[in-house]
């Protein structure tokens, strides 16, 4: 380990115009040394479960977690308790099901917590998405309410998306996927909704923690007020994160065959789909001749083959030393868990963990060790900076 040195200015203390003392002040030594990679010990926690879509923490580290198959759990040191009262109408057909959870960041006070599912609908072979808020009492939900409704357009049961994020000043963004009649890339696509202003799907929302819309959400071309819809053109987007050093909220979604994303989502902004991407339809037909479009956001980052990313956390804990301030994706397609270097709002370096599995989310804990939740069977890995 190299030590530089910061010698202090030498000083001199004078009296009477005449100088009495001249003294050079002890140097001071200052490690320059860059942090080290950590070392890295991971923990089955849970096991034996189906696909963990959802998880996060209370205050006091208890963990929250939901399968896809509807049913919502509760873990306090090592007794997991399954928790009843979640609605009749969740729909896991094909891709739908209970999907994100996550827990107010003012908990203490309020004692919300707040869920996205696929929603029958009577009356339509359609699926909707619903969000809805609930607290715990005991080992039973009370006071659900929804307080947001996507409407019943769904018909392949697809591209929900579905992440939950706060911003710092309190605001909820819930992302949703393009859902409609399927999934095709191009001018000539038949699903259009994530492009249409007059619909909930394909977009990220921002609400008020009770699904208000916020005084500032943007009025969009065709609208006559604000609603919640705060960016668009968004095809699955199954990852959002409060970036902790900037405030802003990062967005993953997947693209077709290739072209995956990372996105900074900001306010009334365009991300394209299903006109441009940098992939091609599953056929292999091209989506755009060119992967860029004049009024349409460019990602930060693209994986080409899709990795079908799933999960978003930033690390922010000095135990994982170099590794703080990196962008965690899970990976569905590729199976493994991709590390992201940043240089400010640029990703420049990949590197891959826990490769074999498919991973369907990944958290920081209150205790700054980071949860990834694994499909076939569903568990939950601890991964701890030794």
């Amino acid at each position: 380990m190299v030590n530089y040195k910061s010698v202090l200015t030498t000083f001199c203390v004078a009296a009477s115009l005449t100088i009495t003392s001249c003294k050079k002040a002890e140097t001071v030594e200052i490690d320059r040394t860059p942090p080290t990679s950590p070392t890295i010990r991971t923990q089955t926690l849970l096991t034996g479960y189906e696909i963990i879509w959802g998880m996060d923490f209370l205050p006091n580290g208890d963990l929250i977690f939901g399968e896809k198959r509807g049913r919502i759990y509760r873990q306090s040191g090592e007794t997991v308790t399954q928790l009843t009262g979640l609605p009749t109408d969740i729909n896991t057909t094909s891709q739908g099901g209970l999907l994100d959870i996550r827990v107010h960041p003012n908990y203490a006070a309020n004692g919300w917590i707040y869920a996205s599912y696929a929603a029958s609908v009577a009356g339509t072979s359609n699926t909707g998405l619903n969000l809805i808020r609930f607290k715990i009492n005991g080992a039973a939900l009370t006071d659900v309410q929804t307080i947001f409704r996507a409407s019943a357009t769904n018909q392949w049961k697809g591209h929900y998306g579905s992440r939950i994020e706060f911003d710092r000043n309190g605001l909820l963004y819930l992302s949703i996927g393009e859902g409609g009649p399927s999934t095709y890339g191009g001018a000539s696509s038949p699903n259009k909704n994530a492009q249409n202003l007059q619909t909930e799907w394909g977009k990220v929302h921002r609400m008020t923690d009770a699904g208000a819309v916020p005084a500032d959400n943007p009025v969009l071309p065709g609208n006559t007020a604000a609603t919640t819809v705060y960016s668009y053109g968004h095809r699955n987007p199954q990852g959002l994160i409060l970036n902790p050093t900037t405030g802003d909220i990062w967005e993953s979604e997947h693209s077709a065959k290739g072209g995956d994303e990372v996105n900074i989502v900001q306010k009334a902004k365009n991300y394209g789909w299903p006109l441009v991407s940098y992939g091609i339809n599953y056929d292999g037909t091209p989506i755009s001749s060119s992967p860029t479009m004049t009024g349409v956001e460019n990602p930060i980052y693209t994986w080409t083959p899709s990795i079908g990313p799933c999960g978003l956390a930033f690390i922010t804990s000095d135990t994982f030393k170099s590794w703080k301030g990196n962008l965690l994706v899970g990976g569905l397609a590729l199976t493994y868990l991709s590390r992201l270097e940043l240089n400010g709002n640029q990703i420049i370096r990949e590197s891959k963990l826990l490769e074999g599995n498919r991973i369907r989310n990944v958290k920081q804990a209150p205790d700054g060790s980071i949860y990834v939740s694994v499909e076939n069977p569903g568990r939950i890995i601890r991964l701890v900076a030794e």
